[in-house]
C-alpha cells in the first residue's frame, strides 16, 4: 500500500457499487480468489459508466478494457459483500484512466488502476469523446 492508497475510503469515490460474495469465489486458502478481484473492478466500472439513468455512450459505442493493474492489500473473506469505489483520474482523447478500490467492512482490500477506451463498434477503432462526454467524465474525477 502506498501513500496514494493508504487513506482511501469508499466515500472518496464518485461511483459506488457492491458485489455479493459467492462460496465458489473462494480458494483452498479459504479467502476470495485473486482472479475474482477483476470481476469486482468490472462491477464498479460498469455501474458508473453504463448507468441507464445517466447514459454516457451513444448507440453503437462501448468501452473496451485496455489496462487493469491490481494491488492486493488484504484478503477478502466469504460470506458477505464487498464495496467497490470507482473514480476518474484522467481523461484522454478517447481513453479514461480510473482509480478503483475494493473494501470489505470498511477495510481497504485492493486498489487498481484501470484504463478503458471509447470504442466505435462499427469501425472497431477508438473514438474521441464528445465535449458532453468529456464534461461528464471530468465530473467523476472528484467524489460524487
Amino acid at each position: 500500500m502506498n501513500d496514494e492508497t493508504k487513506g482511501l475510503r469508499l466515500e472518496d469515490f464518485a461511483g459506488q457499487a457492491y458485489d455479493k460474495l459467492r462460496y465458489g469465489d473462494t480458494d483452498r486458502q479459504g479467502h476470495v480468489n485473486n482472479a475474482v478481484f477483476a470481476t469486482f473492478m468490472e462491477t464498479g466500472r460498469v455501474e458508473l459508466i453504463y448507468n441507464p439513468q445517466d447514459p454516457l455512450l451513444d448507440e453503437g459505442f462501448s468501452f473496451v478494457l485496455a489496462k487493469l493493474d491490481i494491488d492486493y492489500i488484504a484478503e477478502v473473506l466469504w460470506p458477505g459483500t464487498v464495496e467497490i469505489g470507482t473514480r476518474v483520474v484522467r481523461v484522454g482523447r478517447s481513453s479514461v484512466t480510473m482509480q478503483q478500490a475494493v473494501f470489505q467492512k470498511g477495510k481497504l482490500c485492493a486498489s487498481a488502476e484501470t484504463v478503458v477506451v471509447h470504442f466505435d463498434e462499427a469501425t472497431r477503432k477508438s473514438q474521441a469523446f464528445s465535449e458532453a462526454q468529456r464534461a461528464k467524465l471530468e465530473g467523476w474525477i472528484s467524489a460524487g
